[in-house]
């Protein structure tokens, strides 16, 4: 079974590698090729630095998943999770504590080896492309404040759904999706007050006219709106995007001050008239219940290979923690669920084509839009050549090239 559980671990990351590898080959092929209606906006320089970024990334990408794919065989494999189980055993006595200290401590780990391709990332692919603007002073203090975060979120997490397990062997699974999904509600409506704030500041958008446009915009789509507000993006990244936040009565549109300064006042609304699609298309909810019916089913049947008391055979052991366990039972869950990565991939860019058809009939210009789209793509040096097949499976959105063709398709 162990022998099993490694094959079939390799074989999944051989496929994304693999993966990985046709995108950049398709990108070597055609990467100097202006699509069409991408003349006015794209030339051979900005081509050029567009698939150069993309090459960066897709290096950094590769070198990160193989020293983290390394150090997880390592861990699962080579007999450390044995030694960090008694470590933590060692530690507390008690049940929910010990599975608290076991995931906020490797979480902690994770984070600090994680360091090092973050400030790669940020301080030297993303400011060699002109993105980064961030500081190191306001890079630590996001540091401190998302790791302070995480912990906290964690720890509660943690310990709610051990308290859980431990006061109802039977029906753990049920309550704890039911512990799971009432704080991620929670999250969403306090997120834009409490949060988001800690990391950047949201102040009313400057132009009233515009400002006029969007509300106008969104009683035309019968969406009740708190707030219109922009972002100090620009403290950290050149990045541009737009985003609605919240839900019931805290929803508010946040513009990147970069947007703003990107965009004319017909391609915001078209931004905006997009995000409003997948309000009223039911996009949202729709995700919402898939994630929770699929949380359900997925607690339920770990439950279930808890109870059946083999889950440390997987890797050659005959005793784990519960917490042990449940390590045991995500490996097994990525592996599992590689290829549903494809299936979620295309039920997202379903959606954004929706969203995309809303916008042409709010607006009654899907021009905007597109040229919206062509701007985003330029400014933010996303890769106008993807592999169909890669494409097909990890894009959450159809790639921009046929967003914009079927937009200005009559």
């Amino acid at each position: 079974m162990t022998l099993t559980a490694l094959i079939c671990y390799l074989l999944v990351a051989a496929a994304g590698y693999f993966l990985r590898f046709l995108n950049l080959q398709h990108l070597k092929k055609h990467g100097s090729e202006i699509p069409p209606g991408f003349e006015e906006a794209i030339d051979a320089g900005t081509l050029a630095k567009t698939s150069a970024y993309t090459v960066e990334q897709s290096r950094l990408g590769l070198v990160e998943s193989i020293f983290d794919n390394i150090l997880l065989l390592f861990f699962l494999f080579g007999g450390l999770i044995t030694v960090y189980d008694g470590f933590i055993a060692s530690l507390s006595s008690s049940f929910i504590w010990n599975g608290v200290l076991f995931f906020l401590i490797l979480t902690l780990i994770q984070t600090v080896l994680d360091l090092p391709f973050s400030l790669y990332g940020t301080f030297r692919l993303e400011k060699r492309f002109g993105f980064n603007t961030t500081t190191p002073q306001v890079w630590v203090s996001d540091l401190f404040k998302s790791t302070a975060l995480s912990t906290v979120i964690l720890v509660m997490l943690t310990s709610g759904a051990l308290a859980l397990v431990r006061w109802s062997q039977q029906l753990w699974w049920l309550w704890v999706w039911a512990f799971f999904a009432a704080v991620s509600i929670f999250f969403m409506y306090v997120s834009p007050y409490i949060i988001e704030p800690l990391f950047h500041k949201f102040e009313p958008v400057k132009d009233a006219e515009l400002e006029g446009d969007i509300r106008d915009l969104m009683e035309k789509a019968g969406l009740h709106v708190s707030r219109v507000m922009q972002m100090d993006a620009s403290r950290r990244s050149r990045h541009s995007n737009a985003y609605f936040t919240g839900i019931g009565r805290v929803k508010r549109i946040v513009l990147y001050d970069t947007l703003l300064e990107q965009m004319d006042r017909h391609e915001i609304l078209a931004i905006l008239a997009h995000e409003v699609g997948h309000w009223k298309k039911g996009h949202v909810w729709k995700r919402l219940v898939i994630t929770e019916i699929s949380a359900l089913a997925a607690l339920y049947l770990s439950y279930l290979l808890l109870e059946w008391g083999g889950l440390p055979s997987v890797l050659g052991l005959t005793q784990l923690s519960f917490a042990g366990q449940l390590v045991v039972l995500g490996f097994i869950s990525s592996v599992i669920m590689f290829p549903f990565t494809a299936v979620s991939s295309w039920f997202s860019r379903r959606h954004e084509w929706e969203a995309d058809q809303f916008s042409r009939e709010l607006t009654g210009n899907p021009a905007a839009l597109a040229t919206a789209l062509v701007k985003l793509n330029r400014e933010n040096l996303g890769n106008l050549h993807p592999h169909p097949v890669y494409a097909k499976f990890y894009y959450s959105h159809p790639p921009v090239v046929e967003r914009v063709a079927r937009l200005r398709q009559p």
